[in-house]
């Protein structure tokens, strides 16, 4: 969007009339010879002087765009980026005109010949020029339509239209966020092919539907796989569809991705750790010898927090609040680093064995800051090597499901379980959570003793 300083910028107004006036900017003069644009809006309302002046001006930042681009207005690829840039420059021209921009073919059937009449003798007179060249096409309908293929799509979706979607992220969280989108497109173009986007069709849609599909039905020894990762792929794409469109301009077209999904039925939730193994296995002197400090301390920190490891993991030292009257964490966002949902903004009180791990390291994980993958392998290294998992399904997220089932069974307040860990909750919020006494009072009568020796053996990590 071209940014307008005030609202009569590039107006002229003459004889009752209002002009599109505007030098070529000075990075621009290579590529364009024009020194000067003038242009009639042909109409005396200021108010649709406006909106004709923006779309002109749309058109020109985005005609310069594409000739810095290729360098030249002719040959221009139609699997490329200034293609896209072409097309919405001819869209803004025309609707700048009165006019909505249609594909010349179009424009011939029967039903708008008095409207491509129009268009001619609207262009018939008007002088020969560069400028006019360009009016002339946009006008009747003659730049075409972008031919992008799937995976330069995607490269268009990083770069260019989903900006403000990783404004906020640090570089892992744009990793990741990356990574399940390259997964989808990658799926698709393996089973179905690198498809120009305005060539997939339903039956493409629905072929790598069923693809996933065969890949979820349990084998002969094998159980089949969850269909959260079908709908990533299929929501993914469904998105990257849609968006992509919408950026071009042809916010109707249909989505071929539409309403494909898969009921993901989890036989298997991951496993909670039962109290008694808590105590035994994990609140345990040395049971976590030569393992990495902070990754030990992360471990008891997780226990009686609830926390997700990536939220304790990126804490900075101002989020640990060792010497407030009730220590406690936050959770919330920064400029370089998201949190998983606005629900998950939350003060949480340090008890028990998490107190004692904050205590051991005031300023946080710095090892681990924004690397949750490091964190996730080591520590489910650490754990089967030393046999700390009841089972094969138990996690190191199950800790956060202990704590969610400690909570519940001692009969915390439905409000202040959502509260602590992070959960959305429907129902409309009063107090604020309670004071920060009073969540650390409830969490007391949850907490895990903690052994003779241990904070000691803390210090000593």
């Amino acid at each position: 969007m071209v940014m307008i300083r005030n609202l009569n910028q590039y107006l002229k107004h003459r004889g009752g009339r209002w002009y599109y006036v505007r030098r070529i900017p000075q990075i621009y003069e290579n590529v364009d010879k024009r020194r000067t644009i003038r242009k009639a809006l042909r109409t005396s309302s200021l108010e649709v002087t406006r909106v004709r002046r923006d779309a002109l001006a749309e058109a020109d930042e985005e005609y310069w765009s594409s000739l810095v681009c290729l360098g030249e207005l002719n040959g221009i690829d139609p699997n490329s980026v200034s293609a896209i840039q072409h097309y919405q420059s001819a869209k803004h021209r025309a609707m700048a005109r009165g006019y909505i921009y249609s594909p010349v073919q179009q424009l011939a059937e029967t039903n708008k010949l008095q409207d491509l009449i129009e268009r001619i003798m609207h262009v018939g007179n008007q002088k020969k020029d560069k400028d006019q060249e360009l009016e002339a096409e946009a006008i009747l309908g003659g730049a075409e339509p972008p031919s992008i293929k799937i995976s330069e799509a995607l490269e268009i979706y990083y770069e260019k239209i989903a900006i403000s979607a990783v404004l906020n992220k640090s570089p892992h969280q744009v990793k990741n966020w990356r990574k399940v989108k390259h997964r989808a497109v990658t799926n698709f173009i393996k089973q179905i092919g690198d498809l120009p986007m305005d060539e997939i069709t339903r039956a493409d849609a629905r072929k790598f539907y069923l693809w996933w599909g065969e890949r979820l039905k349990p084998k002969k020894d094998k159980p089949g796989l969850s269909g959260n990762s079908a709908n990533r792929d299929l929501g993914n794409l469904r998105k990257i569809f849609r968006e992509y469109w919408e950026y071009v301009g042809e916010e109707g077209r249909e989505n071929p991705f539409r309403n494909l999904n898969f009921a993901d039925i989890r036989l298997n939730d991951t496993p909670v750790f039962s109290i008694e193994w808590v105590r035994s296995k994990i609140i345990k002197i040395g049971v976590f010898k030569n393992l990495n400090r902070e990754a030990s301390l992360l471990v008891y920190g997780l226990i009686e927090t609830g926390c997700r490891p990536s939220e304790l993991a990126n804490l900075l030292p101002e989020n640990i609040k060792l010497d407030a009257d009730i220590p406690y964490i936050e959770i919330k966002p920064r400029v370089d680093m998201e949190v998983k949902s606005r629900s998950s903004i939350r003060n949480i009180p340090l008890v028990g064995v998490s107190l004692e791990a904050f205590k051991a390291s005031p300023n946080g994980f710095p090892h681990y800051l924004d690397n949750g993958p490091l964190l996730s392998s080591s520590l489910m290294k650490a754990f089967r090597t030393r046999k700390l998992f009841p089972t094969k399904e138990h996690r190191i997220y199950s800790f956060r499901h202990s704590f969610e089932k400690r909570m519940l069974e001692t009969g915390l307040d439905f409000d202040l379980r959502c509260l602590l860990m992070g959960h959305k909750n429907s129902r409309p919020e009063y107090g604020g959570g309670g004071s920060m006494k009073f969540r650390r009072d409830e969490l007391l009568k949850i907490v895990h003793p903690i052994p003779e020796g241990f904070i000691k053996s803390l210090k000593l990590l």
